[in-house]
């Protein structure tokens, strides 16, 4: 018998014929969906699943807890802490959405649409603007990234500050269970007071206690009108009292405040092609910012140049440069999207995405650096982040110039000086990636013994065999 052929008779009775010559995968055509983003996970699934409909869902999932087979529901396998991949490889299935990509319906008088758990991201945003909607949503993996994992990380990104998380632009979900049954929770309300909302537990759980596999969203009027500055700053605290005026002084029409260091744009221009710095010379810090209104005519340049001639006299920015095109906007917003691909290939990098209270993010900042700088010199430190929720990804790598040193010998000590700190300020050690596989150790450090049973025993309720993405969060 050929490895092939042993795989597939350790799989239920029926999964085939249920799912079709596409819709099952084993071998080497299933090898790579074991792999994760960050390439830190590569465990090969006994097989992976690959449904069509809800039902098809429903009865794979019944089917593979009769086997007492494992699930790990998985997206676009864009996740940063190896929450959508096995943690052993050859015992455990993929249950892969892809092929459930279709926009339901779209209510444009509702400002909602309803979508299956596949659907791209990208995808999801062209469908309400090709309605004059907005879905707004939006970060660096949109592209590929679906969004039922989306729902299941609780995503963030880049207009947190002025719509929410993922789980602020949820109206319904529906949600099937490890024993197949399904919750239909497809409404399209902005009120229902009618017991638990039972949609709030798997936004954010990461697959362990059901498996997404449809979304009613909320929609926002389309964009019409919006201004983009990139803004050079002499300090953090700076960076953030001007954030502050910002948003008393643009009467809430502020979308985007984003924080990046002066070494993280000079490792952008100089390592991804055609991004430049379009501000002169060298400053600390930086922030590339945005308004934006539903109406033509709503002053918005005038009300960003007013903005910025303010922080300027009053010595807080030092220099900047405001788009006067779509495509400007683009360049400079290519400049944030640069800044991670930049350093992601460099050795011994290591990521951490916290958050902090708004008011404590300067102060934070300042100190982690010193921290980390008394533990590993030889790293270059890159802070970054969404000045507007208080998420920062402090990440730390080395140059391509230098050789290993302390960095590469002392993760766990960086990490957990980093943690600590975060702790101090009453924080999160994960503002928006999860907690997955990688950092179950930190949910364990930092959270309390009493909120830590509540999660177990949800999950016991839910899944009473541990078989959805068993390993992952706790």
């Amino acid at each position: 018998m050929t490895s092939l052929e042993l795989q597939r008779t350790n799989l239920p009775e029926g999964l085939e014929e249920l799912l079709g010559p596409k819709g099952l995968l084993t071998g080497e055509e299933a090898r790579e969906y074991g792999r994760d983003f960050m390439g830190e996970v590569d465990n090969a699934p006994l097989a992976v699943l690959r449904p069509e409909t809800t039902e098809q869902v429903a009865e794979a999932l019944r089917l593979c807890t009769e086997h007492g087979l494992s699930v790990i529901p998985q997206g676009g396998r864009t996740g940063l802490t190896g929450a959508g991949v096995p943690s052993r490889p050859d015992h455990e299935v993929i249950l892969c959405l892809a092929r459930m990509n279709k926009v339901r319906w779209l209510d444009e008088k509702n400002h909602a649409m309803a979508v299956d758990a596949g659907c791209i991201l990208a995808d999801v945003q062209k469908a309400a603007a090709d309605a004059n909607r907005l879905f707004p949503l939006s970060y660096g993996a949109e592209g590929s990234c679906q969004i039922g994992g989306s729902i299941s990380t609780n995503a963030g990104g880049t207009a947190v500050l002025r719509y929410g998380n993922t789980r602020d632009l949820i109206l319904g979900l529906e949600v099937v269970l490890a024993d197949g049954t399904v919750l239909d929770m497809m409404r399209a309300l902005r009120k229902d007071n009618t017991g638990i909302d039972l949609k709030q537990l798997f936004i954010g759980s990461e697959g362990i206690l059901g498996v997404v596999t449809g979304a009613v969203l909320k929609l926002y009027p389309a964009v019409a009108e919006r201004e983009c500055a990139l803004l050079a700053f002499p300090s953090l605290p700076a960076v953030m009292k001007s954030f502050a005026i910002a948003r008393e002084s643009t009467n809430d029409r502020l979308s985007a405040f984003e924080m990046m260091p002066q070494n993280g744009i000079t490792l952008a221009c100089n390592r991804v092609p055609d991004v430049v710095d379009p501000v002169e010379g060298d400053y600390p810090w930086y922030a590339l910012l945005e308004v934006s209104a539903s109406k033509e005519g709503s002053g918005l340049f005038e009300m960003l140049e007013g903005l910025i001639e303010r922080l300027m006299e009053e010595g807080l920015v030092v220099d900047g440069t405001v788009s006067s095109n779509e495509g400007q906007r683009a360049q400079l917003w290519r400049i944030r999207e640069a800044l991670v691909e930049a350093h992601n290939d460099m050795p011994h990098l290591l990521k951490h995405d916290v958050s902090v209270p708004i008011s404590d993010m300067a102060d934070f900042i300042e100190t982690a650096i010193e921290k980390v700088q008394a533990i590993a010199p030889d790293a270059m430190l890159i802070a970054f982040g969404h000045v507007g929720d208080g998420n920062v990804h402090f990440n730390i790598c080395h140059d391509l110039d230098t050789p290993d040193g302390s960095l590469a010998t002392r993760h766990k000590e960086v990490t957990w000086a980093v943690y600590d700190l975060v702790q101090e300020y009453r924080g999160s050690f994960s503002a928006e990636h999860g907690v997955g596989s990688m950092k179950r150790d930190a949910l364990r450090r930092y959270r309390s013994e009493a909120e830590l049973a509540v999660m177990e025993k949800l999950k016991t309720a839910l899944d009473p065999q541990g078989l959805l993405n068993p390993g992952k969060v706790i």
